[in-house]
């Protein structure tokens, strides 16, 4: 294997290079080892993250165990949580592709040989790996961990019960007091967002994949395990690096991505992950499309009862054994892939071959199920008996989205939903109009010029759709927007609607009144007016200005493309 390093630190020439390492106390034995980059996120924006920089510690010490020498750097991570519902979260989905950029950036300039990724936060996540994919260099990704659940009243609360009060509190459900003691107990410690939201959902597939360790994915971020885990991916990183030679390419194949989206859809997990497969699998070249996650989608059971269409929380299912276990019964059931290589050079059968039963209905050692009725069913179903018998991640299509659009339905009651359009051209608009109480029964909540060019950024939509449901409204309405929902959101929630306002789309020529149906089981999204209609309305529809002329989003917003191929940022055509 070709070693990069030795471009930086041999021969005469590179006395300077090795002079500048040596001011920071490496030795010419240290220089004459491989050089493994030990990327995180850590930062104190999110409690995501702000633990990440022990978590490298332990990494470190792997590597250098393992016969290498790591050199530790860091990158963004945007707090998807504290961006929420205001212009800030217009910088969420950009991070992803900036910290893709920087870690790529990083390695390439100082020639590293290979890369231990952590990430904590729902965009850090999927920007690992891309570069870890772009790079093809040997590497290892590591997740930071869950935060633990919030307690109150002997109910587990995550940040999202958070979003949920304030639509308590604004409909009178709730008081004030009420609502504060909410928000002093849901967010306990490190680590992210407990339920099966965008972060837990993004390490289960990293997990599924095959770019991190067996068993790496549930630990919360508290746990001693997680170190533990952080010196194991060292160790393993430096191991791909000195012995076995897997890259990231090796791994990232065809049959791995069918494996991350059934991982996906047991799970029940957010929305977001399937415009980060579509981005990962576009920096490996793998022609993923709408139709493999709607072909895997319909032969995947949906076996884990978690929030926020479910129960529990990310800790319980590691309380029970975690992601290996799911994967076992997907495996067993004929679901995964067995013969995909992982990044401990063995591949996803050869990992899963210890990995003991577990009976269905047994809920968590001392628990009476995290939320759920004592006697009910636990955290994880046998595929045969399952939440749902097909998965949750639906691809729909129609004259409102001819490209498509993305809804989650775990957790989602009806299959069906037929009502009258309320269009904003902002998600603020939308927030405030449903916060004074004027969305009612009946309504599509219709939130547009929000995708990944409009807006630019493709927004998430936690805090209205939260409020939306802390009305009590979350059965009674539906939502379609070209933005995003955070993996936090339940209801009856469409996004990803694809072509986006911004480029003409249908959803651009909306107005208030038109009938919108959704149908989940025919994978349907259609606006009710005429063809005539709509090109009359195409005729008179002009562009807006755009919301920034220079800066990163702006940036972000001439490169960007559809979120049908995964909002990828590409070099302008004939650079």
């Amino acid at each position: 294997m070709t070693i990069s390093s030795r471009n930086v630190v041999e021969g005469t020439a590179r006395a300077p290079h090795r002079a500048m390492y040596k001011a920071m106390s490496l030795t010419d034995e240290d220089l004459a080892r491989p050089f493994v980059g030990v990327c995180h996120t850590g930062n104190e924006a999110t409690p995501c993250n702000i633990h990440l920089p022990r978590l490298a510690l332990k990494a470190k010490q792997g590597v250098e165990d393992a016969g290498a020498t790591p050199r530790e750097f860091a990158t963004i991570a945007v707090s998807d949580g504290i961006a929420m519902g205001h212009e800030g979260m217009k910088s969420s989905l950009v991070s992803r592709e900036v910290i893709a950029d920087s870690i790529e950036l990083m390695v390439r300039a100082h020639q590293y040989d290979a890369l231990v990724g952590i990430a904590g936060c729902d965009k850090s996540l999927p920007g690992t790996m891309m570069a870890m994919a772009r790079l093809d260099i040997p590497s290892v990704f590591v997740y930071g961990g869950t935060i633990m659940p919030g307690m109150l009243d002997g109910r587990e609360l995550t940040i999202v019960d958070v979003y949920e009060a304030v639509g308590s509190y604004d409909a009178g459900s709730i008081s004030l007091e009420q609502l504060k003691d909410i928000e002093d107990a849901a967010c306990p410690n490190a680590g992210s967002c407990g339920g099966m939201f965008t972060a837990n959902t993004m390490a289960s597939i990293s997990e599924a994949i095959g770019l991190a360790l067996p068993g790496s994915a549930s630990p919360p971020a508290e746990d001693a395990r997680r170190e533990a885990m952080a010196y194991d991916t060292g160790a393993a990183c430096a191991k791909l690096l000195l012995e076995t030679g897997i890259r990231p390419r090796d791994i990232l194949t065809p049959e791995a991505f069918e494996n991350a989206i059934a991982m996906l859809n047991a799970v029940g997990g957010s929305t977001n992950g399937i415009l980060h497969l579509l981005a990962l699998s576009r920096e490996v070249g793998v022609d993923l499309t709408y139709e493999d996650f709607e072909r895997i989608r319909k032969r995947t059971p949906h076996i884990t009862d978690m929030k926020p269409g479910g129960s529990y929380v990310m800790n319980s299912l590691d309380r029970i054994g975690g992601i290996p276990l799911v994967m076992k019964k997907l495996l067993d059931a004929g679901l995964l892939n067995g013969d995909c290589m992982t990044v401990t050079g063995r591949t996803i059968s050869q990992n899963l071959s210890s990995v003991a039963p577990y009976a269905a209905a047994e809920p968590p050692a001392g628990r009476d199920g995290g939320g759920a009725a004592a006697g009910a069913p636990g955290i994880l179903r046998d595929t045969d008996t399952p939440i749902h018998r097909t998965g949750t991640a639906v691809i729909l299509r129609g004259t409102l989205a001819p490209d498509g659009a993305v809804i989650k339905t775990a957790g989602v009651e009806m299959a069906t939903f037929e009502g009258r359009a309320r269009v904003f051209d902002r998600e603020e608009a939308a927030f405030e109009e449903v916060s004074r109480g004027g969305i009612v029964p009946g309504d599509v909540v219709v939130i547009r010029y929000e995708g990944p060019k409009g807006g630019p950024g493709m927004r998430e939509m936690l805090a209205t759709t939260a409020a939306l449901v802390g009305q009590g409204l979350g059965r009674q309405v539906a939502m379609v927007t070209d933005g995003r929902f955070s993996g936090g959101t339940r209801g009856f929630m469409v996004g990803h609607v694809a072509p986006e306002a911004y480029v003409g789309g249908p959803i651009a020529l909306v107005r208030d009144g038109d009938t919108i149906v959704i149908d989940t089981e025919s994978n349907l999204i259609d606006v009710r007016i005429s063809r005539d209609e709509m090109e009359s309305r195409k005729a008179g529809w002009q562009r807006p200005p755009p919301n920034y002329t220079h800066g990163a989003l702006a940036k972000f917003a001439s490169l960007v493309g559809s979120a049908a191929q995964g909002a990828v940022t590409r070099p302008a055509a004939g650079q």
